[in-house]
């Protein structure tokens, strides 16, 4: 091979020694089960030996696909769905696949066809927190589609990559009762999707079985402004005021943090606060947020996984996600009465 010739599928063949089929297979994602991980191994090393790139104009064309996916996202500014993003981009440049970053344009749904035929442009789907019947207007044409973060599917339904949200509510709420919290206010996002039903209903559930707790719930919007608005309704209500706000996202918590101050209270002295999503912002609040980790790579990674396996037909199991509570400064001790 000339120094200056770009180096073939072929090239890649001779150095690891095995047929061109057998690179096919590998740099094509489709070796298990046919090629020994030690040989996969091996076409992988002289590939990055000869700074092999497939050609994917090529490839499209005998394969009859576009090697692009579509990820459908509520919004674009939100570090949680960049970081998803991030993970499913790392997997499918692994397997010579694009990925076209759109959002929905109402936030949760529905989604328009970005392309006009989405099905002329892209291989599959992936969505993101919303519900499947927002992917009509892309989806209903046949193509794969991976669900992230929307809940269980059905059977004979799209895959399914889920986070354990019950279990983080859970997480929190046992962390708020066990420091001795009763009087807990949850800032529920006013957004009906399946993940913040499910944090409404494993709030109820947890205090419900606490003796002496009394739960209020406030809804606001996914927004600072609107969750120091409600924080203000909380903290000023009639009666004996919350010792803690449970905050559905670490934005809200981020407002409920600034109504407190605008009130004169102190966090965690007067009144603990938590957040779930675990940002960047979480530990640029002051104290800082007592938070649910949210793996928002893997969600990502393991759902352009998903659709790689549904692009060549391999059955797709569900998948739930742990998440983990990491306790801050924002939550203490309630004060004394």
């Amino acid at each position: 091979m000339a120094g200056s010739d770009r180096p073939t599928s072929r090239d890649v063949a001779r150095v690891a020694g095995v047929s061109q089929a057998t690179v096919s297979l590998v740099l094509g994602g489709k070796w298990r089960g046919r090629v020994s991980e030690r040989t996969a191994l091996a076409v992988r090393a002289a590939a990055g030996e000869l700074d092999y790139r497939p050609n994917l104009a090529a490839r499209s064309l005998r394969l009859g696909r576009t090697r692009t996916a579509l990820l459908v996202v509520p919004a674009l500014t939100h570090e949680y769905f960049a970081r998803v993003y991030a993970g499913a981009a790392r997997v499918a440049d692994a397997h010579g696949f694009g990925v076209v970053l759109y959002p929905s344009p109402e936030g949760v749904g529905p989604a328009r066809d970005p392309f006009g035929s989405a099905r002329a442009a892209i291989d599959g789907v992936i969505a993101s927190s919303m519900a499947a019947d927002a992917l009509a207007g892309i989806a209903d044409g046949g193509l794969p589609l991976v669900m992230l973060d929307s809940g269980p599917g059905t059977e004979g339904g799209p895959p399914t990559v889920d986070l354990a949200v019950a279990d983080g509510i859970r997480q929190v709420v046992r962390h708020l009762v066990g420091l001795g919290h009763r009087r807990i206010t949850h800032l529920a996002a006013d957004v009906d999707t399946w993940t913040f039903r499910v944090r409404a209903q494993t709030v109820r559930e947890e205090l419900g079985g606490v003796d002496g707790a009394r739960l209020a719930t406030e809804r606001c919007g996914l927004d600072v402004r609107s969750a120091r608005e409600a924080a203000v309704r909380a903290l000023t209500a009639s009666g004996e005021r919350p010792t803690a706000l449970l905050c559905d996202g670490d934005v809200l918590a981020a407002g409920a943090c600034k109504a407190a101050r605008g009130l004169g209270l102190r966090v965690p002295d007067d009144v603990s606060v938590s957040g779930f999503d675990d940002l960047e912002l979480a530990t640029a609040l002051d104290p800082e947020l007592t938070s649910v980790r949210l793996p928002a790579e893997d969600v990502g990674a393991r759902g352009m996984s998903a659709l790689l396996a549904a692009l060549d037909g391999v059955p797709v199991a569900p998948v739930e996600l742990p998440v983990q509570l990491v306790v801050r400064g924002s939550t203490g001790l309630p004060p004394a009465p």
